[in-house]
C-alpha cells in the first residue's frame, strides 16, 4: 500500500517453531538516495518509530478482534520513506498517514 511519503509492505508468515511471538515485526527504512543527510535519515525514522508507537494500541486491538483464531501465524510489516521534498513531514502528519496505512491493510 502506498500513502504521500510513505510505502507500506506486509506479510503473514506461517510459524513452524513455537518461538516466534505474537507481535509483529517492524521494520523502518529511509533510502540513501532519498535522503542523502544520515542526520536527516535518522530523524525520518525516529518519527516514523514514534508515530508507529503512538498509534500500535489502537491497531492491535484491531488486529486482535478480527484474526482471534490465526496464532499461527506472523505479520510482518516494512514502512519505507518513499518521499522527495525538501522538508520533512511533522510527527502528526507521520501519525495520520501511518494510521490510514495500517488500517487499510487491516480492512484489506
Amino acid at each position: 500500500m502506498k500513502g504521500n511519503f510513505l510505502r507500506i509492505v506486509y506479510a503473514s508468515l506461517t510459524l513452524e517453531k513455537s518461538f516466534f511471538q505474537e507481535v509483529p515485526a517492524i521494520l523502518f527504512a529511509v533510502s540513501k538516495k532519498t535522503v542523502p543527510s544520515a542526520v536527516q535519515r535518522n530523524r525520518v525514522k525516529r518519527m516514523m518509530r514514534e508515530a508507529y508507537r503512538l498509534e500500535k494500541p489502537l491497531i492491535q486491538s484491531r488486529a486482535d478482534n478480527q484474526h482471534e483464531g490465526c496464532a499461527s501465524e506472523m505479520l510482518c510489516i516494512a514502512f519505507l520513506y518513499i518521499g522527495r521534498r525538501k522538508t520533512f513531514p511533522d510527527l502528526e502528519t507521520f501519525r495520520e498517514e501511518i494510521r490510514g496505512l495500517l488500517e487499510g491493510m487491516i480492512f484489506a
